[in-house]
């Protein structure tokens, strides 16, 4: 029993040094983490990406102070103030947040060099702040679009843009889709709208009948209007 008591204490120690060693070496595959502080703000910086190009990476630090704080000032002033990214080289997808930190794919970025406004709409998910939100995922992307289109930087930069309305399209498909449709509320319906149904979300008092309540129309109407008028200014 002492033999093997012995044993067991050595694989834990084994195990647990092995742990750290691989813990040391991802922590050593990354850059130091700059911490970067404006007007009250703040943006801790980490990246694994060796290759990251120090201008891209200056032009997400760049879009970060100039777009948050008025995301913040118009939507949400109790939103956090710090705020993290990691630019990620085993991330796959485009970019992700939570809480208070924002992924980014390595492989994206070396593609997409000009896309820094992927900034504008991920930062927006940290001031939308719904947590266990009663609406839908659909309007939650729907209006991070809205908001990369209206406070987006260098939008033209990365050819990104709303697209035009056919028949295909529903408010569910979510993203520029339906940021697309809220322009058309915001131009055609009543100005504002946006901001009040993302308070709503953040309150959890979103429900089906909170269109009708916001703009007089059912989400329904809303779409069949705009699916006969679909026309925005951009």
């Amino acid at each position: 029993m002492r033999q093997q008591f012995i044993f067991t204490i050595f694989a834990m120690l084994l195990v647990g040094t092995l742990s750290g060693e691989t813990r040391d070496a991802s922590l050593k595959a990354q850059t130091p983490a700059d911490t970067i502080r404006k007007e009250g703000y703040a943006l801790i910086f980490n990246s694994n990406d060796p290759n990251l190009v120090p201008a891209v990476k200056q032009k997400l630090i760049d879009t970060y102070f100039q777009v948050y704080p008025v995301l913040v000032k118009t939507f949400n002033k109790k939103a956090t103030k710090n705020v993290v990214f990691i630019v990620d080289t085993a991330y796959k997808y485009v970019a992700e947040s939570s809480g208070g930190e924002v992924k980014f794919s390595a492989g994206y970025l070396k593609a997409h060099p000009y896309d820094t406004d992927v900034v504008t709409h991920e930062t927006m998910h940290i001031v939308q702040g719904y947590g266990d939100s009663t609406g839908p995922g659909w309007l939650t992307e729907g209006i991070a679009d809205y908001v990369r289109y209206a406070y987006g930087i260098d939008n033209a930069g990365s050819k990104w843009a709303l697209p035009d309305y056919n028949a295909k399209q529903n408010y569910t498909n979510s993203y520029r889709i339906t940021g697309r449709f809220l322009l058309w509320i915001e131009q055609h319906v009543k100005k504002g709208t946006v901001k009040m149904m993302d308070a709503s979300l953040r309150t959890h008092t979103y429900n089906d009948g909170t269109w009708k309540e916001l703009t007089g129309k059912t989400l329904d109407e809303l779409w069949a209007v705009y699916a006969s008028s679909p026309a925005v200014t951009v």
